[in-house]
């Protein structure tokens, strides 16, 4: 088979096209090979490989002249001004009249010096096949075999040039003739094709633009006619083919506007089935263990993979078969649409009318429940057929009520092997299938077939089936409810990348928030990558009494062989509201919201409010005091120190940080100004710790010897204070720009690694502060001790325990707030909503 044909079977019988052999694997497989008697070239799938383009053909949609009969009256011109042509190109789509056995002319290009300057012609011979013949200065080159008038449209390309007369005519891609010597002859030659000359499509110049006979006339369609002064290259010419235009160099490009079209030939638009352009494939030379490539479209011998655990599966699977729904289809079809065996190959290819009647009587039977519950087996073969039809090629004529069928059918025989009772049977095929996101994957192949539906009358085409439904425009949506994929999506899939924000919450479970889309965007009915933003309506679902719930947008990564795993590459929440979501992805494929359910006393709206209320209290409480306090350092003429310095810093950090916490709220309608203020949120407060961090390196040095002058020091604290802030948030930002912001507020995303960005730093700080803190008590109760000792040494025991206590307290209670320790409360927030008022209470009038 081809390329494209041997990928497709190995896929459609659950095993993939052969990998590239390891550099140790190559000699030995080479051996295996040969005792097979299989010789030369084998397929190879290549690994880690741009994926190939598909092999269905390219719609192209052109004006299509058309000359009905043979006369002397009908002709287009061609409305451009024509160079000197030292070298010419030109190619066009031709269907030829089979009725016609004349002589006819494709084209004529007549100057006033010389009327048969630049010719083709073309007739029928007696064995069924049309032959050109170029003309060039009046020299005239032999009838040569082209296609045969089969009444198709054919792509013919003929090129010419000065050097020594050099030409060539190419049919169907494939070069059908060339020489050289058709050119003039003498002192002057060779000469260009001159300039300023009248091009006629359809008829023979006996004079400049005119005069013109019925018997040398063309009969048949002619398109996409395109002029280049060049001679064009094999590959240009087979991309031309296939409906590129190739724009360099073009003097011509076919365009309704630059024609004058006589009034008796006809214009209508056709769309013509472009084939796609030849592409080259890997493959194993056996023998010599030696690699090469071949074009896609050669037949050659192939090899199917399959993993051990996989192919012990299938073969298990065929042993303990009851043969049960094969056997009803089979008898209600009189024709063998399921095989016995998933590894047969004798399964009549696949077209509409077949896929059609196969489809119906499938899903007759499992819709009656003929088969209640499917055995591996059967949900195999199910599988594979579905896998056939998907890769049907639509042909022009199909009729679109048939293939509107095809996708009804296909729809409902998806959501019926997508039934409660048959979860069992997907686990006993997962090495084969992993899992039912294959299944998602094969209707997204199968929305593509469906392009022909669309007319510019019809733009929109919606097919659904309970749970499944499909939704066509130019972008194409697909949706499974959630009754079809949930029973089948165990949590196991879901990647950490969507972990809860607080790891000591337990994890209970997730379930899908949303219907799984499907979604690819399309331009002139071709697959193309683009950025897109999705709304997707949240499904009502309430958590289970005494448990909370976190959404998170995640991405689906569909995989015939992995079956799908949930990730959140690529994606980031825009907005979030409480009955939608919306994201913004930068490629088109499969998503949903995933609902995570965790173990935790739910607050009321009541707590939360409450909570919001304290915040905004306790913040413009504090905010007001540190303003004050800043000034009265300025006004009263507190001496410059180290430790003012240090206390001005820390006031401004915690004064803007507190300012923009009061204004979060506000910011969150827009999405710029959010992201902004969770920017400066990050810093101010990523700054006042630093301070903080300050404050407890200062009063170390007061305990603890330090062999640093004061100016180097405020130095190193202008470093920490400042410039580590601004170092974490720069690296955080442009590391985690799509995935910085939360969705519902304006903070840190909690459901990244991005919220370590602020964590992390205040853990370290608030670990530093804490033992600056014990050393300071430490020092500060043995002073109190000895002071205690001298100034009163025949004190009670009671009042020197009193001195003890209170020595302790007070370093405790005026540093506490200052080293910012009062934040460790928030690690017992979880465990009761009291916590949480504390929390608030004890930070908002830091």
């Amino acid at each position: 088979l081809d390329w494209w044909q041997a990928d497709r079977y190995c896929e459609q019988h659950f095993a993939q096209l052969l990998l590239e052999p390891q550099d140790s694997e190559q000699g030995s497989f080479s051996k295996l090979l040969q005792s097979h008697h299989v010789r030369g070239s084998v397929w190879l799938k290549e690994r880690d490989n741009v994926l190939h383009k598909t092999k269905r053909r390219r719609g192209h949609t052109v004006p299509v002249l058309v000359f009905r009969d043979k006369t002397d009256t009908k002709y287009v011109k061609v409305l451009c001004d024509f160079p000197a042509l030292p070298a010419v190109t030109a190619c066009a789509h031709l269907q030829w009249d089979t009725r016609s056995q004349d002589i006819a002319t494709i084209f004529s290009y007549a100057v006033p010096a010389f009327i048969n300057e630049f010719q083709l012609r073309g007739f029928v011979d007696e064995e069924g096949f049309v032959r050109f013949a170029l003309i060039v200065h009046g020299h005239h080159s032999p009838y040569l075999p082209m296609f045969r008038a089969d009444g198709q449209w054919h792509h013919f390309c003929v090129t010419w040039q000065q050097d020594n007369g050099t030409w060539a005519i190419y049919a169907d891609g494939k070069r059908r003739a060339a020489a050289s010597g058709l050119c003039s002859v003498g002192p002057s030659a060779p000469q260009a094709i001159s300039g300023q000359g009248t091009f006629i499509i359809g008829q023979d110049q006996d004079s400049l633009g005119g005069t013109f006979r019925a018997k040398e006339s063309f009969s048949g369609n002619i398109t996409d006619l395109h002029i280049w002064h060049k001679v064009l290259g094999a590959e240009h010419i087979e991309k031309v083919r296939s409906c590129w235009v190739v724009e360099q160099d073009l003097v011509f490009g076919w365009s309704s506007n630059a024609l004058e079209v006589e009034s008796t030939v006809q214009t209508v638009a056709t769309q013509l089935l472009c084939p796609g352009p030849v592409e080259e494939c890997r493959v194993l030379e056996v023998g010599s263990s030696g690699f090469s490539y071949a074009s896609c479209l050669q037949p050659l011998p192939f090899i199917c993979h399959y993993s051990k655990d996989a192919y012990w599966q299938l073969k298990r699977a065929q042993l303990e078969s009851s043969h049960a729904l094969a056997s009803r289809v089979n008898t209600l079809a009189v024709r063998t649409v399921i095989p016995d065996s998933v590894f047969s190959s004798n399964v009549q290819d696949m077209n509409l009318s077949v896929a059609l009647d196969a489809l119906d009587i499938l899903a007759s039977v499992l819709r009656e429940g003929e088969v209640p519950v499917l055995e591996p087996s059967d949900l195999l073969a199910v599988l594979q057929l579905l896998k056939q039809v998907s890769d049907l090629e639509i042909q022009e004529g199909d009729e679109l009520e048939m293939l509107e069928q095809l996708g009804q059918y296909y729809m409902e025989v998806t959501e019926l092997i997508l039934e409660e009772q048959n979860t069992g049977t997907w686990s006993l095929i997962s090495q084969v299938i992993r899992g039912p996101m294959a299944v998602v994957e094969l209707c997204d192949r199968m929305v593509s077939l469906l392009v022909p539906l669309l007319t510019t009358e019809r733009t929109k085409i919606t097919i659904q089936h309970g749970n499944i439904g499909l939704h066509r425009v130019t972008v194409k949506n697909m949706w499974f409810g959630y009754g079809s994929l949930q029973r089948c999506l165990s949590s196991s899939a879901v990647s950490q990348d969507t972990a809860a924000p607080d790891g000591a919450q337990k994890y209970l479970g997730t379930s899908v928030g949303t219907a799984v889309i499907s979604a690819t965007l399309l331009s002139d009915q071709q697959e193309i990558s683009a950025a897109v933003r999705y709304r997707l309506q949240h499904r009502a679902q309430v958590a289970p009494a005494g448990n909370f719930c976190v959404f998170s947008l995640v991405l689906l990564h569909v995989s015939p062989d992995a079956g799908g795993m949930w990730s959140t590459a690529g994606c980031s929440v825009a907005k979030s509201l409480p009955d939608s979501t919306a994201c913004f992805c930068n490629h088109t494929t499969n998503f949903a919201i995933l609902l995570q359910v965790y173990e935790m006393e739910q607050r009321t709206t009541k707590e939360e409010f409450t909570l919001q209320t304290l915040t905004f209290i306790g913040c413009g409480v504090s905010f007001c005091a540190l303003i004050v306090t800043f000034i009265l350092f300025l006004v009263v003429g507190v001496p410059k120190s180290e430790r003012t310095t240090v206390h001005k810093n820390l006031i401004l950090a915690l004064a803007a940080g507190e300012a923009l916490l009061m204004v979060s709220e506000l910011a969150k309608p827009n999405q710029v100004l959010c992201f902004m203020v969770t920017a400066f949120l990050h810093l101010s407060f990523m700054a006042a710790f630093s301070w903080m961090l300050v404050e407890g390196l200062l009063l170390w040095s007061k305990v603890v010897a330090v062999n640093m002058s004061e100016g180097r020091r405020m130095k190193f604290y202008y470093v920490t204070g400042w410039g580590l802030p601004v170092l974490i948030v720069g690296v955080t930002l442009a590391t985690s720009f799509n995935k910085y912001v939360a969705a519902n507020h304006c903070w840190l995303n909690v459901q990244t690694n991005v919220i370590w960005a602020f964590v992390g730093p205040v853990l370290l700080i608030l670990a530093v502060n804490s033992l600056v803190l014990l050393r300071v008590v430490t020092v500060t109760v043995a002073s109190a001790r000895r002071r205690s000792k001298m100034l009163t040494p025949n004190s009670s025991l009671e009042s020197q325990i009193g001195a003890q206590l209170w020595a302790t307290a007070k370093p405790v209670l005026v540093l506490l707030p200052v080293l910012g320790l009062t934040w460790l409360c928030g690690l017992l927030v979880h465990l009761s909503i009291v916590w949480a008022y504390v929390f608030i209470v004890l930070n908002s009038l830091q």
